[in-house]
């Protein structure tokens, strides 16, 4: 069989503003036909590719398989097309299945409802051809379909990933406002950490900055602690599967530099601690309860990354006040460094008292974030820059 025959479509999902970070790694992978779409990136690969796809992308949210696409006028019609296509290639009357909808179209209004005409048409063919058919379990099914309908075109796909590839599994224990390890991952590649130098998380929460971090440097697999949704899938090939593991174990590496979280929090240490040792980092990451405004820096240059509170999940007496001592601190004694933070408070990011040299539109759930990086150099330098050329904005 030539290339182009076992090579196919495949879309990897993604958080608005890493889409171009997604790219790069499926260049990496030897992903092919890369194009960039918002939110997701499109490609080909092979079956291999598609395992690795899973296994090893750290900004990617889910890798959808399409299989076949309609247009559709109206309810009947997405029922009768959807009917039209032989499920028996793709699951047994036995297995369970799930399936999720997203809708921007003026005829299909709600995902639900599409989800259900659909989830009738498969169920309906099982039933007139086996007399039985297969269950719905909407948390672990054996097989799981994505329906994505804009205006009357229909796509339908094959989640190969199950749930989400930010749920690597290793954060059983959250602090009260959790980042997503996809973004997470994200903002430390967009820091340009490599594994040298030290990379520091002053407040760190629940430690996703410092894991992520760690398991880039490391060369961890991401998704080394979890199963997938094309475990289950009737075509699986396990030997392949198992040899691509392997490989990925064989690839992981000790890096030179440090990460370094603490957080004034000694829960916080300690849910931290406990979720690196589940991701199997925990003796690559140093941990300190100490404050981040009485304390110094570890070195003479580093990368600093915070995701202070918004003012929005958790309350801060004075948000403006906050932000406005992360920047002193900065100023005062993080000469050499580079720091980057994440918020969603337009208003409190002004009065951290820096200019940012870049500016990269993110989200947080469903907040939308700035990520600013300060360059902090020393003195008269730094405040200098106040006129300095063009803010690099994206």
């Amino acid at each position: 069989m030539n290339e182009q025959a076992t090579h196919f479509d495949i879309v990897a999902k993604t958080q608005f503003g890493l889409e171009e970070l997604l790219a790069a790694e499926l260049r990496a992978l030897g992903a092919t036909d890369i194009e960039l779409l918002t939110r997701a990136v499109k490609y080909k690969g092979d079956k291999a590719i598609l395992y690795k796809s899973n296994l090893h992308l750290r900004t990617a949210l889910k890798v959808l398989m399409p299989f076949a696409s309609f247009y559709a006028h109206h309810e009947n019609q997405l029922y009768k097309r959807v009917r039209q296509i032989d499920w028996s290639q793709y699951l047994t009357p036995k297995q369970t299945l799930a399936i999720d909808a997203t809708t921007n179209s003026d005829i299909f209004h709600h995902s639900k409802f599409t989800a259900l005409k659909t989830k009738d048409a498969i169920v309906d063919q099982f039933r007139d051809r086996f007399g039985v058919r297969p269950s719905v379990d909407v948390e672990s099914p054996d097989f799981r379909l994505n329906v994505h309908i804009h205006d009357k075109l229909v796509t339908l796909s094959m989640d190969s990933s199950g749930g989400t590839l930010d749920r690597r599994g290793y954060r059983l224990s959250r602090t009260e406002a959790p980042m997503n390890e996809v973004l997470a991952a994200g903002i430390v590649m967009l820091s340009g950490w490599t594994g040298e130098g030290y990379l520091l998380d002053p407040m760190c929460g629940s430690g996703t900055f410092g894991i992520e971090a760690a398991m880039l440097a490391a060369n961890i697999a991401p998704g080394k602690k979890r199963l997938f949704g094309f475990e289950r899938w009737k075509d699986f090939e396990g030997e392949l599967w198992s040899k691509i593991k392997t490989e990925a174990v064989q690839a992981e590496r000790n890096y030179p530099g440090q990460v370094i979280c603490s957080d004034l929090d000694a829960h916080a240490i300690e849910i931290s601690e406990q979720n690196a040792k589940r991701a199997g980092v925990d003796r690559k990451i140093i941990y300190r309860q100490a404050d981040f405004f009485e304390s110094k820096p570890p070195g003479d240059s580093g990368i600093v990354l915070f995701n202070p509170p918004y003012g929005e999940r958790l309350e801060t007496d004075d948000i403006v006040g906050h932000y406005r001592e992360i920047g002193n601190q900065l100023k005062h004694h993080y000469a050499g460094h580079t720091a980057w933070i994440i918020s969603a408070n337009a208003e409190a990011l002004k009065h951290v008292g820096l200019r940012p040299t870049r500016k990269i539109k993110l989200f947080n759930g469903a907040l939308e974030c700035r990520l600013q990086k300060f360059e902090m150099f020393a003195g008269k330098k730094y405040e200098g820059l106040e006129n300095e050329g063009e803010l690099k904005k994206e």
